[in-house]
């Protein structure tokens, strides 16, 4: 019996994630490797091309509670100062009971005060969808106080609830816009995602989630410090940074830095959710030529220590990799 009522709770539970979910964006622990994800005005910091995939799986032991996949490609032309990026993201909340998909295209100004300071504006357009699938839920009516959903024989009890109406798939615009301040050591931002709140209901139950999913603000900043030359452009380098995004009710800060030796890397952060401590972020990365590689694993440090915490890789492909990092006078090669 105890073991029933632990499914129960369990079925709640997702329940509520379902429709909750896209009140708050995915967030990868990595944020400087999906640059286009944290700002639109990163669109174009390589020269010759930058290709980045994404992948995310929150909360394993959970059934694989939230699985996130991430492509984007963006360019800088220089004889019009402007960046062009375009990004797909797909967002997978219980095993494909709710999904979301976002296509977006991207572009960037250039705007140079002197020679070492610079500014960066960028614009972001998205259309998403989102989409449950009805089948699959699970409603009050079904519940047996015996057996749970699904009967001995191993038939799901029928329900008298039908789908809404409108579907059981949302589509909407999704208009960003973020600035970036750097020179070749410092940078710090702010971006400002979902300035539409574009409408998310399924069902008008809720009128918080009815007003649209809430504008999401994020500051960031950062450093890249010199600590050594190792000589033939090979460099040792540690690149603190944080991230700071408030949206809706919900707040998150992320703090921690990179050591990069040459072509290795390694780092921690510590992650900070409203008012509880989140998770340590450890981070291992390699690099070879144009190819970049990273992976994360997120320690929880919440409730949640039991779900399995979180796994991260990212991949990044730099086609401009022969370009001399000086150059750039900038402090972005964290993001490349």
């Amino acid at each position: 019996m105890l073991l029933k009522l632990r499914t129960l709770w369990l079925i709640f539970g997702m329940l509520s994630l379902v429709w909750s979910i896209r009140a708050q964006d995915p967030v990868f622990s990595q944020y400087y490797a999906a640059p286009l994800q944290l700002n639109p005005a990163f669109t174009g910091i390589s020269e010759g091309g930058k290709v980045v995939l994404n992948y995310r799986n929150q909360w394993p032991r959970i059934n694989q509670a939230y699985v996130t996949y991430a492509a984007s490609f963006d360019q800088f032309f220089s004889y019009i100062n402007s960046g062009f990026g375009l990004s797909v993201l797909s967002d997978n909340a219980g095993r494909g009971l709710y999904r979301t998909t976002d296509v977006s295209a991207y572009y960037s100004y250039r705007a140079r005060f002197n020679q070492r300071f610079q500014m960066r504006l960028g614009i972001e357009a998205g259309y998403f969808q989102s989409r449950v699938d009805w089948d699959r839920l699970v409603f009050l009516d079904q519940l047996d106080p015996e057996y749970g959903a699904i009967s001995p024989g191993g038939i799901p009890y029928p329900s008298e609830e039908v789908p809404p109406e409108q579907g059981t798939s949302i589509s909407s615009l999704d208009i960003s816009a973020g600035i970036l301040f750097f020179n070749d050591k410092y940078y710090g931002g702010i971006s400002l995602k979902h300035l539409n709140t574009p409408r998310l209901s399924f069902l008008d139950v809720n009128p918080e989630i009815l007003a649209g999913l809430p504008m999401s603000i994020s500051l960031h900043g950062g450093a890249e410090l010199d600590v050594m030359s190792l000589g033939r452009g090979r460099r040792v380098f540690v690149a603190p940074g944080f991230q700071f995004i408030n949206q809706g009710t919900q707040r998150q800060l992320n703090i921690g830095t990179i050591f990069r030796y040459d072509k290795v890397g390694t780092g921690v952060w510590y992650r900070h959710a409203n008012t509880n401590p989140d998770a340590l972020i450890f981070i291992l990365e390699g690099r070879q030529e144009f190819f970049k590689v990273s992976y994360s694993y997120d320690f929880t440090l919440s409730s949640l220590s039991s779900s399995g915490g979180a796994h991260e890789i990212s991949l990044i492909f730099n086609f401009d990799y022969g370009r001399e990092e000086s150059r750039y006078n900038d402090c972005f090669n964290l993001f490349r």
